[in-house]
């Protein structure tokens, strides 16, 4: 155990089934492994650390997800390289994904990073970078 580091995220999704089908392809490719499942959630994990889906109840849904409302705005992932974040662009549009700030792409979060954004069935953005932003605070919406 590493003193301060995150044990685990657990997000409420719309459809589970979606999310499952997405995250897993994600964070599968990413290097995660299955960790749990059961009838309303569904989890991975990488070296201790996990995600876990979680369907929400119908009537919590009704108001839907906005990452710039009050909560989680994104999810960040490293990847190994700039190859990796072209690779996952073109996976990610093959599969329909919504891709973000491609006018920007792929320095949409500064020129030291060198990344992809893309929103998850529940609108929830993701990036995949190759970089660290030397000002974290640096980047889009």
């Amino acid at each position: 155990m590493t003193q301060g580091a995150i044990h685990h995220i657990e997000i409420y999704v719309a459809d589970l089934a979606e999310s499952e089908e997405f995250w897993g392809w994600l964070l599968e490719s990413l290097g995660y492994t299955p960790n749990q499942k059961w009838d309303e959630g569904i989890s991975w994990q990488l070296k201790g650390q996990y995600l876990v889906f979680v369907q929400a109840e119908s009537q919590f849904t009704v108001s839907g997800y906005h990452r710039k409302r009050i909560g989680l705005n994104h999810l960040a992932f490293n990847v190994e390289s700039s190859a990796n974040v072209d690779d996952y662009k073109v996976k990610l549009e093959e599969r329909g994904s919504r891709i973000l700030y491609l006018d920007k792409h792929p320095y949409a979060g500064g020129s030291e990073n060198y990344a992809i954004y893309f929103e998850d069935p529940n609108g929830i953005k993701v990036e995949l970078v190759a970089t660290r932003a030397k000002n974290e605070n640096e980047g889009c919406d």
